[in-house]
């Protein structure tokens, strides 16, 4: 039986959050690859020629940049028959990202942190079972690893921000951080620091999100104002409560002031990897739909497209926003599953949860006609060969506006009407 009242909760974090720095390292290292390609003339739709598996960690004052790939002088050159990267320009990169978001540290700096390379080349097991299926067609290459990919939309969220088609808790603990961040940068909220994290608890009456019970922000700052006081955890949510609740619809931020918790620890000085170890990959729930829908546990960031970790993911959201966009459900999750060096999936599924106006297997069997979901097909047609990755790795991969250059090309919604027209 339905429940006629329930809570559910969410978290984000920022762009300066230890793990959210390392997401961004990998995928701009991405980029950079993915842009030499294209500066060669040796990328476009039909082919990609970059494989990247990119780690991060960061600690105090310490980068570290592990993985494997493959790639282009002057990022990748031979030497003595080994493919071999240049350290310098992955430092460099490394340095720019982390100057951007704004560490400027004792603890961990752009320019004084040390920072280790050790990318190498891409094993060529792995690359022989990528490569396996367009060697012999000239046409499809195969999944990068085996797993399962979910995607997820639902409509809960249009009534407040139209075009989301994402669960309400995840989007505003995401807009929530995007609002502060963008104030710090501007000036307008100069004491804050980097990093942050929020927590939102929406509430839920007959299965409609009707507003916020709790939120939580933590938010580094500095230890004293201008002028020479010591913040205190009530000086903090002074500052940053106008900039919270222009980031939710109206009437949601919480009236008693109990239900609206700023730095609950007391003091929030000391952040970002100086104050914790961050790692790659270790924010997947942030980053999709902040645990309101599954998630297949692979991580995106620093993974090139032919991994279907990352592309599968996207495609996945892509088909399930189109359902929904086309009114042909509320919810939709689809799950998708691969094995290594096969391009076509094992499984396809398709979930409305109850919602649905057409039969889900007619789904099932449609939406891969419209939409094949190889590898090839799915970087070919989303167009993913593009330095369109470092901007997804704070804020979440999903619910974002389309770029003109074609990043979020996955938030289209270009295929409902024919999804509309093929299950007529």
């Amino acid at each position: 039986m339905p429940r006629k009242s329930s809570l559910f909760t969410s978290e984000s974090v920022s762009e300066g959050h230890p793990d959210k720095v390392c997401d961004q390292i990998s995928d701009a290292i991405l980029d950079a690859f993915l842009a030499n390609d294209i500066k060669l003339g040796i990328a476009d739709d039909s082919q990609v020629n970059t494989r990247l598996g990119c780690e991060t960690l960061t600690t105090t004052n310490k980068i570290v940049i592990a993985g494997e790939g493959r790639g282009q002088a002057p990022l990748f050159h031979k030497h003595g028959g080994r493919a071999v990267i240049d350290r310098e320009l992955i430092t460099d990169i490394a340095r720019g990202v982390v100057k951007d978001i704004g560490y400027d540290q004792d603890g961990f700096s752009y320019y004084g942190a040390d920072v280790e390379v050790l990318l190498h080349g891409q094993s060529p097991d792995i690359a022989m079972g990528v490569n396996a299926k367009k060697k012999k067609s000239g046409e499809e290459e195969g999944a990068g690893d085996q797993g399962m990919m979910f995607g997820f939309a639902c409509t809960e969220s249009e009534v407040y921000e139209k075009g989301s088609f994402m669960p309400a808790p995840i989007y505003f603990a995401h807009k929530i951080l995007k609002v502060l961040s963008d104030k710090r940068r501007s000036g307008q909220l100069f004491d804050l620091q980097p990093d942050a994290k929020s927590q939102v608890t929406v509430q839920y009456i007959d299965g409609k999100a009707v507003g916020c019970t709790k939120v939580v922000v933590s938010t580094q700052h500095n230890a004293n104002t201008r002028n020479g006081k010591k913040y205190t955890p009530g000086m903090v949510k002074d500052l940053i409560e106008d900039a919270v609740a222009s980031a939710l619809p109206k009437g949601w931020m919480p009236k008693k002031p109990s239900d609206f918790l700023v730095n609950p620890t007391g003091n929030f000085v000391i952040g970002g990897p100086d104050g914790d170890c961050g790692l790659t990959g270790r924010k997947i729930i942030v980053d999709t739909y902040g645990g309101y829908a599954p998630h297949g546990g692979g991580a995106f960031s620093g993974k090139d497209p032919t991994k279907v970790d990352r592309s599968a993911a996207y495609a996945t959201r892509y088909l399930a926003k189109n359902v929904v966009a086309a009114g042909l459900a509320e919810r939709c999750t689809i799950q998708v599953a691969y094995a290594i060096g096969v391009a076509d999936p094992m499984s396809v599924l398709v979930d409305t949860h109850g919602t649905g106006k057409v039969d889900e297997k007619k789904l099932e069997k449609v939406l891969p006609e419209l939409f094949r979901l190889t590898p090839t097909n799915i970087r070919r047609t989303l167009k993913l060969n593009r330095p369109i990755y470092r901007r997804t790795a704070a804020y979440g991969h999903f619910g974002r506006a389309p770029d003109k250059d074609g990043g979020f090309s996955w938030e289209k919604t270009d295929l409902a009407d024919a999804i509309k027209r093929a299950v007529r």
